[in-house]
């Protein structure tokens, strides 16, 4: 088991001030099976009217704020202690053939119904001919769905080249199939269009992912950056092999899960609508996990 205090502080300024400022976060990370949280605190600066903290449809922990007094600057800050075992999996369950993972075409498996919505489209992982057909290389007659899944993060690992200026927040599955580049985000929506283009149920998740600093350096607080990567349903249970296209890895306990949903519309960190005048604004993200 690791520990980690994860920090993360979005910070927006305006060229003039907000009037009104509603919002929605996901910075809580969840409890799971394999991962504990022990502390968890969120501060909004200016003090919110309202802030009212709930679990949204996938479980997620989703707090709502609305700041009613004028204000130029907005920050929002977390602080969470977590501590992550690497997940178990159940050896059986990854031998299965992919083809039992398609929640639609078995929905009499069980956990099928859970599992259904994350087989089909979703508003930023829409079905791409490309896609399809570079996913058709892993997805193989018969082939294990542990095998399928990771050959396929294996070759979006090989094929597509990380690059920040490739793509932005509103990129889509299109654009980075045929960039073959993007950040994180783009690869866990490349890898979750070849899955589902063939009715594999699988599910975005966002969080965040503990690095050491290249050696002889020391840490540099706020360095860090938040992470996404996807999980496969394992046909008949309630397990989820995440894998990380971005890194060739499966998740293990350097990985902090904050929430999941179908795409990252689903799970941004921060999202809402102001009311201002203001033509121009900056947003600046930090993002720390420390091992403690």
């Amino acid at each position: 088991m690791k520990r980690y205090r994860v920090w993360h502080r979005t910070a927006y300024t305006y060229a003039k001030p907000v009037k009104d400022s509603v919002g929605q976060f996901h910075l809580v990370p969840r409890e799971l099976p394999w991962q504990r949280v022990s502390q968890a605190a969120v501060t909004v600066d200016p003090v919110p009217g309202d802030l009212a903290a709930d679990v949204d449809y996938f479980g997620n922990a989703s707090t709502y704020f609305h700041v009613t007094d004028p204000h130029a600057a907005l920050t929002i800050e977390s602080a969470s202690e977590v501590a992550v075992d690497v997940p178990v999996y159940d050896a059986s369950a990854l031998a299965q053939p992919w083809e039992r993972a398609r929640p639609l075409v078995h929905p009499d498996i069980a956990e099928a119904w859970r599992a259904t919505e994350y087989a089909i489209e979703s508003p930023r992982v829409r079905h791409d001919p490309e896609a399809a057909a570079y996913g058709a290389q892993s997805l193989t007659p018969g082939r294990p769905i542990g095998e399928a899944a990771t050959d396929l993060m294996e070759r979006i690992f090989r094929d597509f080249d990380y690059d920040a200026t490739a793509t932005t927040v509103t990129s889509t599955v299109a654009d980075a199939m045929r960039k073959r580049a993007g950040v994180c985000q783009d690869f866990a929506h490349v890898a979750l269009a070849c899955l589902r283009a063939h009715g594999v149920a699988a599910r975005y998740v966002s969080g965040y992912l503990a690095t050491q600093p290249p050696p002889g350096k020391e840490r540099v607080f706020g360095a860090d950056a938040s992470h996404a990567w996807l999980a496969v349903w394992l046909p008949g249970t309630d397990q989820w092999l995440a894998i990380d296209p971005t890194n060739n890895h499966w998740a293990d306990d350097r990985y902090v899960t904050v929430a999941w949903g179908r795409d990252y519309g689903d799970v941004s960190p921060v999202k809402g609508i102001i009311y201002t005048k203001a033509k121009t604004s900056t947003l600046r993200v930090s993002v720390d996990v420390a091992p403690l």
